[in-house]
């Protein structure tokens, strides 16, 4: 992973960080950064501004596509990545779809269940569809 990558990857880390405080807390994201000692990354901050931003619609596509898992019974974190993801793809600078979905997939693999890279694949998967046919 080149160096641009790398940093990439440690600021979709700390931004689903900080989205999961932010779930845990029931408290706003901006409220949740404002109050950080040391703030994070430009591009963390950008991501949780295009989650507060398209959360709703985030929301919509993925209990679209995640056939018979409702986001109430979703795991959090497959649901926080799904957002963060979702939001990050609609986005008007969005980097590559397959950037995107691959970095997801890390995430998934690395903060969640045996089975949720391979669930976060298969509903982001759909969303890109559906967004590239719109």
């Amino acid at each position: 992973m080149s160096e641009f990558g790398d940093r990439r990857h440690r600021s979709r880390e700390r931004a689903l960080e900080l989205l999961y405080e932010t779930a845990m807390k029931g408290r706003p994201a901006r409220v949740v950064l404002d109050e950080l000692p040391v703030p994070p990354d430009d591009y963390a901050v950008r991501l949780i501004e295009a989650v507060n931003e398209h959360e709703a619609r985030a929301h919509e596509l993925i209990s679209e596509f995640s056939l018979d898992w409702p986001l109430e019974r979703m795991a959090l974190i497959d649901r926080l990545v799904l957002t963060l993801a979702t939001s990050e793809l609609l986005m008007p600078d969005a980097p590559p779809t397959a950037v995107v979905l691959d970095e997801a997939v890390e995430l998934a693999k690395t903060y969640s269940t045996e089975a949720s890279p391979s669930f976060v694949n298969g509903v982001l998967s759909s969303i890109v569809d559906e967004l590239t046919a719109s």
